[in-house]
């Protein structure tokens, strides 16, 4: 049962080692905490050393003893993936947690040429899991939580153009972003069933959040009044960032998360407590996710060892 579930909730998780991709802010920050607050130790996989640095320092004044580190990621960049992943020491990894991403931005395109949003929302992150493919393999009861969106509802994946280079429309581009999340993992759940390991794939979503995904875009073109609009609907119609971090928690954490699964707020997929959420049907295309996983091992050059 999920009704009702909170941070309170989450079980004991001393001995066990989490990676949280943008843990600096937001979300991933209070997924990073309560993580720690838990008894897991944490590495907060961030792009920005100085803001990495001060989110580990918080969580440590927050949470007595707390186990965390700071290690460099910048997902815009395969380079700086690999060497995160060949920096990664410890022998095990329990929780994979890939919260980082960018929304809704202007054109642009990641240090590899893929356009932004594609490029750190998906590519990025299907280098980063399948470069720690092995310490999750050897890992009994790992999980790979992957943070979509409601969003992804707005596009389907277009293969034909991947990196919008036709007709970029900011939105469209962001939905598309989210729905190959959601095809990554059904993809990888598939696998990981057909290879007969017990690697759990599941997406989250936060619903509408408070953090500062919504002003990023607008404050990056100075455009102020677009900037106060959303910070207006943060702080009214949002739920807040705690309450989004919730459902990426719960399919970290709770006992008997199926692979696959997507959990996002209870209340119309926009607040509240963490339950099953929707998801659009071409999700769970499997010609679609195999395509995607394909295309994107040729784009990023990293192969699923042991899948």
């Amino acid at each position: 049962m999920t009704q009702g579930w909170s941070a309170r909730d989450i079980p004991d998780q001393s001995g066990r080692t989490a990676v949280v991709t943008g843990a600096n802010s937001g979300i991933g920050l209070l997924t990073a905490r309560e993580l720690a607050r838990c008894g897991a130790r944490v590495l907060l996989a961030c792009r920005d050393e100085r803001r990495g640095k001060e989110a580990a320092d918080r969580i440590r004044y927050a949470v007595r003893g707390a186990d965390v580190e700071f290690a460099a990621l910048d997902l815009a960049d395969l380079s700086s993936v690999r060497e995160f992943a060949a920096g990664y020491r410890a022998d095990r990894l329990d929780l994979l947690i890939n919260n980082a991403g960018v929304m809704a931005l202007p054109y642009g395109r990641t240090a590899d040429g893929f356009e932004t949003q594609f490029g750190v929302n998906h590519l990025g992150h299907f280098a980063l899991t399948g470069l720690l493919l092995p310490r999750l393999l050897a890992t009994e009861g790992a999980r790979v939580v992957t943070v979509s969106s409601g969003l992804h509802a707005l596009a389907d994946i277009d293969m034909g153009d991947l990196n919008s280079e036709r007709n970029y429309r900011r939105w469209i581009a962001y939905g598309r972003s989210k729905t190959a999340n959601l095809l990554f993992v059904h993809e990888l759940a598939r696998r990981a069933a057909a290879a007969g390991s017990g690697l759990v794939a599941a997406a989250a979503h936060p619903g509408y959040a408070s953090t500062n995904l919504q002003t990023a875009a607008a404050r990056m073109e100075n455009r102020r009044a677009a900037e106060r609009v959303m910070g207006l609907a943060n702080r009214v119609v949002a739920q807040s960032a705690s309450a989004g971090a919730l459902p990426t928690l719960y399919a970290a954490t709770a006992p008997g998360v199926r692979p696959d699964s997507f959990t996002g707020p209870r209340l119309l997929g926009w607040r509240g407590a963490p339950g099953p959420s929707w998801r659009a049907g071409w999700t769970r295309d499997e010609v679609a996710g195999e395509r995607l996983w394909v295309a994107s091992e040729q784009l990023t050059g990293v192969t699923y060892a042991g899948l």
